[in-house]
């Protein structure tokens, strides 16, 4: 595809990993981060209005998304039950792909622990 378009979000929100680690590691407690999100979405621009997808319809969806996530313990939303840096993007995915078929790359970090995640879609794994 020729041009791809980005939207970032941040949000604040609590986790814990417990049942990912073993007892005493420094995941098992709940703890916080501050996440920054971007989806990219891909195509040829519409030739009537120029554009991939209109930011505005973006920034509806991603105002939903940033909502349920933002100032949230991660464990408790449904399908986060263990908020790993891939289910969060995994989740993102999950819920922007299907409204948005230009969507063709999720990616998560956690900018104060240097660390991200980047999904591409489960096609992308064949």
């Amino acid at each position: 595809m020729p041009f791809e378009i980005t939207k970032s979000f941040s949000f604040d929100a609590a986790h814990q990993l417990g049942a990912n680690v073993a007892p005493g590691h420094r995941y098992a407690t709940v703890h916080g981060h501050s996440f920054e999100a971007e989806l990219a979405f891909a195509g040829t621009p519409d030739p009537a209005t120029g554009w991939i997808r209109d930011f505005d319809e973006i920034n509806a969806l991603v105002a939903t998304l940033r909502a349920t996530l933002d100032h949230s313990y991660l464990n408790d939303v449904p399908g986060l039950e263990r908020p790993t840096l891939e289910r969060l993007c995994q989740w993102l995915w999950e819920r922007v792909k299907p409204q948005m078929p230009e969507l063709v790359r999720v990616s998560v970090r956690r900018g104060s622990c240097r660390e991200g995640c980047s999904y591409t879609g489960p096609d992308a794994r064949a």
